[in-house]
């Protein structure tokens, strides 16, 4: 048999919500909808940080990689490339 997990449909929502009223009461409800937006609201900040320092990360590092030239020796035995091929015929040989 086999079993689906995905979110909860409209009726499941309801029993949801019947249960949480009935273990934290109608006070404590809007304290705690408060305190998860605020939650929310911060883990939606520090994955935007996380993600401007990776894109900070990685220009810096490819500026590094094409100022430097490949850091990898072209294999011998190789196809030359076109640009290759028009210098030799530049210079004669």
């Amino acid at each position: 048999m086999i079993f689906a997990f995905g979110l909860p449909s409209g009726s499941e929502w309801f029993w949801i919500f019947v249960v949480v009223f009935l273990l934290f009461g109608a006070k404590k409800l809007p304290e705690l909808a408060r305190g998860l937006g605020k939650a929310l609201g911060e883990f939606h900040k520090a994955k935007e940080e996380f993600e401007k320092e990776v894109r900070e990360a990685s220009k810096v590092q490819t500026e590094e990689t094409v100022s430097k030239g490949s850091p990898f020796p072209t294999p011998e035995g190789t196809v030359p490339r076109i640009a290759d091929k028009e210098e030799s015929s530049k210079g004669g040989v």
